[in-house]
Protein backbone atom coordinates (compact mmCIF):
# COMPACT_ATOMS: atom_id res chain seq x y z
CA UNK A 1 0.00 0.00 0.00
CA UNK A 2 1.45 3.11 -0.85
CA UNK A 3 2.79 5.46 1.89
CA UNK A 4 -0.20 7.92 3.22
CA UNK A 5 0.78 10.97 4.99
CA UNK A 6 -0.78 12.32 8.21
CA UNK A 7 -1.25 16.02 6.48
CA UNK A 8 -4.03 19.02 7.41
CA UNK A 9 -4.29 21.79 5.69
CA UNK A 10 -1.21 24.65 6.58
CA UNK A 11 -3.76 27.72 5.93
CA UNK A 12 -7.09 28.52 6.12
CA UNK A 13 -8.56 29.51 3.07
CA UNK A 14 -12.30 31.30 2.05
CA UNK A 15 -14.19 28.30 1.25
CA UNK A 16 -12.01 25.39 2.59
CA UNK A 17 -13.63 21.61 2.08
CA UNK A 18 -11.59 19.78 5.30
CA UNK A 19 -15.68 19.63 6.69
CA UNK A 20 -16.98 18.48 3.03
CA UNK A 21 -14.83 15.55 2.54
CA UNK A 22 -17.49 12.88 3.67
CA UNK A 23 -19.73 14.14 0.50
CA UNK A 24 -17.00 14.56 -1.96
CA UNK A 25 -14.13 12.01 -1.63
CA UNK A 26 -16.69 9.53 -2.85
CA UNK A 27 -17.65 11.18 -5.65
CA UNK A 28 -13.67 11.40 -7.21
CA UNK A 29 -12.20 8.85 -9.37
CA UNK A 30 -9.25 7.62 -7.22
CA UNK A 31 -7.87 4.99 -9.45
CA UNK A 32 -7.81 8.31 -12.21
CA UNK A 33 -4.56 8.68 -14.23
CA UNK A 34 -3.53 12.10 -13.39
CA UNK A 35 -5.78 14.05 -10.22
CA UNK A 36 -5.96 17.84 -11.14
CA UNK A 37 -7.31 20.79 -9.07
CA UNK A 38 -7.20 23.95 -10.92
CA UNK A 39 -8.29 26.26 -8.06
CA UNK A 40 -6.34 24.43 -4.82
CA UNK A 41 -6.74 26.79 -1.83
CA UNK A 42 -5.48 25.12 0.94
CA UNK A 43 -5.94 22.11 -0.21
CA UNK A 44 -7.80 19.97 2.28
CA UNK A 45 -8.94 17.79 -0.82
CA UNK A 46 -6.14 16.91 -2.31
CA UNK A 47 -3.79 16.18 0.63
CA UNK A 48 -6.73 14.05 1.37
CA UNK A 49 -6.66 12.14 -1.66
CA UNK A 50 -2.67 12.59 -1.74
CA UNK A 51 -2.87 11.17 -5.40
CA UNK A 52 0.67 9.78 -6.80
CA UNK A 53 0.54 11.67 -10.01
CA UNK A 54 -0.96 15.43 -9.69
CA UNK A 55 -1.47 19.09 -10.95
CA UNK A 56 -2.42 21.53 -9.22
CA UNK A 57 -2.71 25.37 -9.51
CA UNK A 58 -3.87 28.76 -8.13
CA UNK A 59 -3.95 32.05 -9.31
CA UNK A 60 -2.93 33.26 -6.24
CA UNK A 61 0.75 33.70 -6.34
CA UNK A 62 0.83 33.93 -2.46
CA UNK A 63 -0.61 30.73 -1.94
CA UNK A 64 1.39 28.33 -4.61
CA UNK A 65 4.80 30.11 -3.29
CA UNK A 66 3.81 28.46 -0.17
CA UNK A 67 3.18 25.12 -1.74
CA UNK A 68 6.67 25.96 -3.78
CA UNK A 69 8.77 26.28 -0.07
CA UNK A 70 7.03 23.73 1.45
CA UNK A 71 8.06 21.46 -1.03
CA UNK A 72 11.90 22.87 -1.46
CA UNK A 73 12.84 24.88 1.43
CA UNK A 74 10.77 22.91 4.74
CA UNK A 75 13.01 23.17 7.29
CA UNK A 76 14.16 26.94 6.22
CA UNK A 77 10.19 27.20 6.40
CA UNK A 78 9.88 26.30 10.11
CA UNK A 79 13.00 28.52 11.31
CA UNK A 80 11.28 31.67 9.71
CA UNK A 81 7.85 30.78 11.50
CA UNK A 82 9.55 29.78 14.61
CA UNK A 83 10.90 33.51 14.44
CA UNK A 84 7.34 35.17 13.74
CA UNK A 85 5.69 32.89 16.83
CA UNK A 86 8.42 34.33 19.37
CA UNK A 87 7.59 37.99 17.99
CA UNK A 88 3.83 37.44 18.00
CA UNK A 89 1.75 40.54 19.13
CA UNK A 90 -0.11 42.91 17.21
CA UNK A 91 2.18 45.82 16.83
CA UNK A 92 4.28 42.79 15.07
CA UNK A 93 1.49 41.71 13.04
CA UNK A 94 1.07 45.16 11.30
CA UNK A 95 4.56 45.01 10.76
CA UNK A 96 4.83 41.89 9.06
CA UNK A 97 1.53 43.07 7.22
CA UNK A 98 3.40 46.49 5.85
CA UNK A 99 6.10 44.53 3.82
CA UNK A 100 3.66 44.28 0.74
CA UNK A 101 3.50 47.89 1.04
CA UNK A 102 7.39 48.91 1.15
CA UNK A 103 10.01 47.61 -1.40
CA UNK A 104 11.14 45.84 1.48
CA UNK A 105 9.11 42.68 0.31
CA UNK A 106 10.93 42.63 -3.09
CA UNK A 107 14.39 41.86 -1.39
CA UNK A 108 12.48 39.17 0.79
CA UNK A 109 13.13 35.19 -0.38
CA UNK A 110 10.57 32.62 -1.28
CA UNK A 111 10.86 31.17 2.25
CA UNK A 112 10.61 34.40 3.77
CA UNK A 113 7.11 35.41 1.72
CA UNK A 114 5.81 31.73 2.58
CA UNK A 115 6.74 32.14 6.57
CA UNK A 116 5.28 35.63 6.36
CA UNK A 117 1.45 34.73 4.45
CA UNK A 118 1.42 31.75 6.60
CA UNK A 119 1.72 33.68 9.95
CA UNK A 120 -0.42 36.64 9.07
CA UNK A 121 -3.16 33.92 8.20
CA UNK A 122 -2.89 32.15 11.16
CA UNK A 123 -3.28 35.15 13.33
CA UNK A 124 -5.35 37.59 11.48
CA UNK A 125 -8.83 38.30 12.60
CA UNK A 126 -11.12 35.05 11.46
CA UNK A 127 -8.24 33.67 9.64
CA UNK A 128 -9.66 35.60 6.41
CA UNK A 129 -7.09 36.04 3.51
CA UNK A 130 -8.04 39.28 2.10
CA UNK A 131 -6.22 41.72 0.15
CA UNK A 132 -7.24 45.25 -1.17
CA UNK A 133 -8.03 46.70 -4.86
CA UNK A 134 -3.76 46.85 -4.84
CA UNK A 135 -3.43 42.88 -3.92
CA UNK A 136 -2.04 43.86 -0.36
CA UNK A 137 -3.12 42.05 2.55
CA UNK A 138 -5.50 43.83 4.58
CA UNK A 139 -7.01 41.17 7.45
CA UNK A 140 -6.58 43.11 11.06
CA UNK A 141 -5.07 40.58 13.85
CA UNK A 142 -6.51 38.38 15.43
CA UNK A 143 -5.44 38.55 19.63
CA UNK A 144 -5.48 34.55 19.08
CA UNK A 145 -4.08 33.40 22.47
CA UNK A 146 -2.18 30.47 21.22
CA UNK A 147 -2.18 30.11 17.53
CA UNK A 148 -0.83 27.30 15.19
CA UNK A 149 1.83 29.39 13.84
CA UNK A 150 4.86 26.75 13.78
CA UNK A 151 2.83 23.38 12.58
CA UNK A 152 6.16 21.57 11.66
CA UNK A 153 4.70 18.41 11.59
CA UNK A 154 2.20 19.05 8.95
CA UNK A 155 4.72 21.12 6.88
CA UNK A 156 7.39 18.89 6.86
CA UNK A 157 4.95 15.37 5.94
CA UNK A 158 3.48 17.82 3.09
CA UNK A 159 7.22 18.41 1.95
CA UNK A 160 7.71 14.69 2.19
CA UNK A 161 4.48 13.79 0.11
CA UNK A 162 4.99 17.02 -2.44
CA UNK A 163 8.56 15.69 -3.05
CA UNK A 164 8.05 11.90 -3.25
CA UNK A 165 4.94 12.27 -6.09
CA UNK A 166 4.93 13.03 -9.56
CA UNK A 167 2.89 16.70 -8.54
CA UNK A 168 3.47 19.64 -10.72
CA UNK A 169 2.65 22.96 -8.87
CA UNK A 170 1.45 25.83 -11.26
CA UNK A 171 0.37 29.31 -10.87
CA UNK A 172 -2.20 31.52 -13.12
CA UNK A 173 -5.45 31.00 -14.88
CA UNK A 174 -6.99 27.58 -14.33
CA UNK A 175 -7.74 27.06 -18.53
CA UNK A 176 -4.38 26.69 -19.01
CA UNK A 177 -4.35 23.72 -16.68
CA UNK A 178 -7.12 22.29 -18.27
CA UNK A 179 -5.91 22.64 -21.66
CA UNK A 180 -4.10 19.27 -23.37
CA UNK A 181 -5.50 17.06 -20.62
CA UNK A 182 -6.18 13.43 -21.76
CA UNK A 183 -9.33 11.17 -20.87
CA UNK A 184 -8.19 9.32 -17.56
CA UNK A 185 -7.48 12.24 -15.69
CA UNK A 186 -10.41 13.87 -13.10
CA UNK A 187 -10.66 17.42 -12.34
CA UNK A 188 -12.08 18.77 -9.35
CA UNK A 189 -13.18 22.31 -9.73
CA UNK A 190 -13.40 24.35 -6.41
CA UNK A 191 -13.83 28.08 -8.10
CA UNK A 192 -14.69 31.18 -5.68
CA UNK A 193 -18.32 30.70 -5.59
CA UNK A 194 -21.08 32.45 -7.45
CA UNK A 195 -22.15 35.02 -4.53
CA UNK A 196 -25.72 34.28 -3.36
CA UNK A 197 -26.43 37.61 -2.41
CA UNK A 198 -24.74 41.09 -3.30
CA UNK A 199 -23.60 41.56 0.21
CA UNK A 200 -21.39 38.38 -0.07
CA UNK A 201 -20.08 39.37 -3.57
CA UNK A 202 -16.45 39.61 -1.44
CA UNK A 203 -14.87 36.58 -2.32
CA UNK A 204 -11.42 37.15 -0.90
CA UNK A 205 -9.74 34.99 -3.12
CA UNK A 206 -8.29 37.40 -5.43
CA UNK A 207 -8.27 41.15 -6.17
CA UNK A 208 -9.98 40.94 -9.08
CA UNK A 209 -12.97 38.44 -7.91
CA UNK A 210 -15.09 36.04 -9.91
CA UNK A 211 -18.05 37.60 -12.08
CA UNK A 212 -20.84 35.94 -13.24
CA UNK A 213 -19.11 35.83 -16.62
CA UNK A 214 -16.56 33.81 -15.58
CA UNK A 215 -18.87 31.29 -14.25
CA UNK A 216 -20.40 31.29 -17.24
CA UNK A 217 -16.86 30.60 -18.98
CA UNK A 218 -16.18 27.98 -16.34
CA UNK A 219 -19.52 25.97 -17.18
CA UNK A 220 -18.00 26.12 -20.79
CA UNK A 221 -14.89 24.42 -20.28
CA UNK A 222 -16.52 21.70 -18.31
CA UNK A 223 -18.85 21.31 -21.00
CA UNK A 224 -15.12 21.15 -22.45
CA UNK A 225 -14.22 18.32 -20.27
CA UNK A 226 -17.24 16.26 -21.19
CA UNK A 227 -16.42 16.30 -24.59
CA UNK A 228 -12.85 14.51 -23.81
CA UNK A 229 -14.83 12.06 -21.83
CA UNK A 230 -12.80 13.53 -19.03
CA UNK A 231 -14.75 13.36 -15.35
CA UNK A 232 -15.14 16.08 -13.12
CA UNK A 233 -16.42 16.98 -10.01
CA UNK A 234 -17.46 20.74 -8.84
CA UNK A 235 -18.17 22.50 -5.89
CA UNK A 236 -20.46 25.96 -5.90
CA UNK A 237 -23.01 28.18 -4.17
CA UNK A 238 -26.31 26.77 -4.65
CA UNK A 239 -28.26 29.63 -5.90
CA UNK A 240 -31.05 29.81 -9.29
CA UNK A 241 -27.95 31.22 -11.36
CA UNK A 242 -25.72 27.72 -10.85
CA UNK A 243 -28.87 25.30 -10.95
CA UNK A 244 -29.71 27.14 -14.15
CA UNK A 245 -26.35 27.13 -15.92
CA UNK A 246 -25.51 23.15 -14.85
CA UNK A 247 -29.29 21.82 -15.55
CA UNK A 248 -27.69 19.05 -17.73
CA UNK A 249 -25.30 17.64 -15.28
CA UNK A 250 -25.66 15.53 -11.89
CA UNK A 251 -26.43 17.72 -9.09
CA UNK A 252 -25.87 17.41 -5.54
CA UNK A 253 -27.05 19.31 -2.62
CA UNK A 254 -25.07 19.53 0.78
CA UNK A 255 -24.82 21.51 3.97
CA UNK A 256 -21.86 23.40 5.08
CA UNK A 257 -20.41 25.48 7.98
CA UNK A 258 -19.23 28.58 6.76
CA UNK A 259 -16.71 29.91 9.52
CA UNK A 260 -14.67 31.86 7.48
CA UNK A 261 -16.69 35.55 6.97
CA UNK A 262 -15.89 38.69 8.13
CA UNK A 263 -19.64 39.10 9.53
CA UNK A 264 -20.34 36.71 11.81
CA UNK A 265 -24.12 36.26 11.40
CA UNK A 266 -23.04 35.19 8.06
CA UNK A 267 -21.21 32.03 9.54
CA UNK A 268 -23.47 28.68 9.76
CA UNK A 269 -25.01 26.02 7.61
CA UNK A 270 -25.50 27.13 4.47
CA UNK A 271 -26.39 25.23 1.28
CA UNK A 272 -23.62 24.26 -1.44
CA UNK A 273 -23.73 22.02 -4.44
CA UNK A 274 -21.86 19.27 -5.88
CA UNK A 275 -22.06 19.25 -10.15
CA UNK A 276 -20.38 16.14 -11.36
CA UNK A 277 -20.02 14.43 -14.53
CA UNK A 278 -18.75 10.92 -14.75
CA UNK A 279 -17.21 9.51 -17.73
CA UNK A 280 -18.70 6.39 -19.01
CA UNK A 281 -15.22 5.62 -21.25
CA UNK A 282 -12.22 3.93 -20.22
Amino acid sequence: MADHYSISPIVKWVGGKRQLLPEIMPLINKKCSTYVEPFVGGGAVFFELQPKKAIINDYNSELVNVYTVVRDHSEELIEELEKHNRYNNGEYFYMIRALDRSEAYDTMSDTEKAARIIYLNKTCYNGLYRVNSAGQFNSPYGKYKNPNIVNEDSIRAMSRYLQSNKITIRQGDYKEVLKGLRRGAFVYLDPPYMPISLSSSFTGYTENGFSYAQQVTLKEECDKLRKKGISFLQSNSDCPEIRDLYREYEIRTVQAKRRINSKGNKRGEINEVLIYYVSERK
